[in-house]
């Protein structure tokens, strides 16, 4: 986008909200990212690739049941808590709320006593064999822990309360992470399950704090008026849980594989790239994510907002993204090395894959949200299946062709598709184009990110290295500029970079 198409006000206003609702949850986000860093690091040294294989199976586990529990019963009452809240209509997001507090512990207990019941075939299913039925029968009470707490978040998240959704994770992933280290130092592989547990008992006790705080008006609602309210929610729900069991199911399908084909060393290395690479751009996408969601619901009513929105989105989340995924490319080795250790330095190829599949990420992720502001359950549930099914037929084929990498393969070609897919899906449902400046930074993001990888498979490692960190460099002053230029010369994050020495070669000038 040029200077002068930036000059309108409101723009400044609009790009401005994005990077203050990405700023308070991008601290707290960022925060869990170092602590996240800390706790993997420790599960490196003190379980090794065994182990982080080991607790890569127990949460892929964990997500599929939890979100078959779950309903989407989540995401569809953010939905209808920020509509209702928007509308003024307070009895509204009163009978919302108690309706989703008794589902989810409904829905919760019966997550917990399936996986109960069900512990030992899906040992035998993901280990192919029995020794692992008691660590995930117990596992189900973390189903229930965290059914409940998010129930919490989505009233949290739904009023819009960014700021205590920020605290409720910070203090989540402090707890996890003292947990996880005193654990892992003490029982080894033995205390993997307790600190899962850990981590969802912190979450439920912190969000019910800081859910209790925020006023909502007291109503009475039996069970049956409970069930009609619900129904509604649930018919989301469904479609949105039914698409998020495929991916969880593709997740642990893919582990499930990857073990039994290459072994737990190479689930251990498979879920190392996977989690390092997703690290800076679950960074990136939790900050932006807490009130763009809610923001875009406000707009239904108008296809042009809606489209306006989401190319800022996609614009302040290329420029955010960019120069941190760049990096973590371009110094992939060591990143493996510091945040892993020496022996996981076969995941290299895998993580420099995985990231490139993350920029397509970064780049559709806006579009993904225009289908569930809009309450499109059947084009939800139509994409989002879609494209699991192809990922989980394109891991197969990586997987027989080139080994482990060709998951990381597959997940970068999955992406590929799927931009162009979500696209043409918006474009009929609100008649979405990408403005010039959006384009601009796709096609720039995605030729910069080809450079440098290219870079890092034909060039001698020190070549490489120092042309990337060029390369890193000036993709990074590009990025805080064109920041600058979004948010107007009056921003306060704007003013106060001028206080850096140097700034005035990299901001523009208004």
């Amino acid at each position: 986008m040029s200077h002068e198409e930036q000059n309108n006000p409101k723009d400044h206003n609009s790009y401005g909200q994005i990077v203050k609702s990405s700023s308070i949850m991008g601290g707290a986000a960022g925060i869990n990212m170092l602590l996240s860093m800390l706790r993997v690091k420790f599960a490196a040294i003190l379980i090794g690739t065994a182990g982080v294989g080991l607790l890569a199976s127990f949460t892929a586990l964990q997500n599929m049941i939890g979100t078959l529990a779950g309903l989407g019963l989540q995401s569809s009452a953010v939905r209808e808590i920020a509509a209702a809240s928007s509308r003024g209509d307070h009895e509204a997001v009163a009978r919302i709320i108690l309706t989703l507090r008794r589902m989810c512990w409904l829905t919760g207990f019966m997550g917990m006593l399936s996986m109960m019941l069900l512990s030992s075939w899906l040992s035998q299913l993901v280990f192919a064999k029995s020794d692992y039925a008691v660590d995930i029968a117990i596992l189900g009470i973390a189903i229930l822990l965290a059914n409940i707490s998010g129930g919490q978040k989505a009233l949290i998240q739904g009023m819009r309360h960014i700021g205590d959704l920020a605290r409720v994770n910070i203090i989540a992933a402090t707890v996890g992470t003292v947990s996880a280290i005193v654990l892992y130092w003490t029982f080894g592989l033995r205390g993997i399950i307790p600190t899962i547990l850990m981590i969802a008992a912190t979450q439920l006790c912190s969000s019910w704090w800081y859910a209790r705080r925020i006023y909502v008006s007291k109503i009475k609602l039996g069970w049956s008026e409970t069930f009609n309210q619900a129904s509604d929610m649930v018919r989301l729900g469904i479609a949105m849980m039914f698409s998020g069991l495929l991916a969880s199911t593709v997740s642990l399908i893919t582990i499930s594989l990857v073990t039994q084909q290459e072994g737990i060393s190479a689930t251990g290395f498979y879920s190392a790239a996977f989690a390092l690479s997703g690290l800076f751009v679950g960074f990136v996408l939790q900050a932006m994510g807490a009130d763009y969601y809610p923001r875009l619901t406000g707009v239904t009513h108008a296809p042009e907002q809606m489209t306006k929105l989401v190319n800022e989105q996609t614009e302040v989340g290329l420029l955010l993204a960019l120069p941190g995924l760049l990096a973590t490319l371009v110094f992939a080795p060591w990143a493996i090395h510091i945040f892993y250790s020496a022996e996981f330095l076969p995941a290299v190829e895998l993580l420099q894959w995985f990231l490139f599949g993350c920029l397509g990420r970064v780049i559709s992720w806006p579009l993904g949200y225009v289908i569930l502001a809009l309450g499109k359950g059947r084009w939800y549930l139509l994409t989002e299946s879609t494209f699991s099914l192809l990922h989980l037929i394109l891991i197969y084929i990586g997987l027989s062709l080139y080994g482990v990498v060709g998951v990381a393969f597959a997940f970068f070609v999955m992406y590929l598709v799927y931009i162009v897919a979500i696209f043409m899906v918006c474009r009929h449902l609100i008649a979405f184009r990408w403005s010039y400046s959006s384009l601009r930074e796709i096609i720039y993001s995605s030729l910069a990110f080809a450079i440098a990888l290219m870079m890092c498979k034909f060039l001698p490692i020190i070549h490489s290295l120092w042309i990337g960190s060029v390369l890193v460099i000036i993709v990074g002053i590009i990025s805080v500029r064109g920041l600058a230029i979004r948010l107007g010369n009056d921003h306060r994050l704007v003013q106060m970079m001028k206080h850096i020495p140097g700034s005035k070669f990299i901001l523009p000038h208004f």
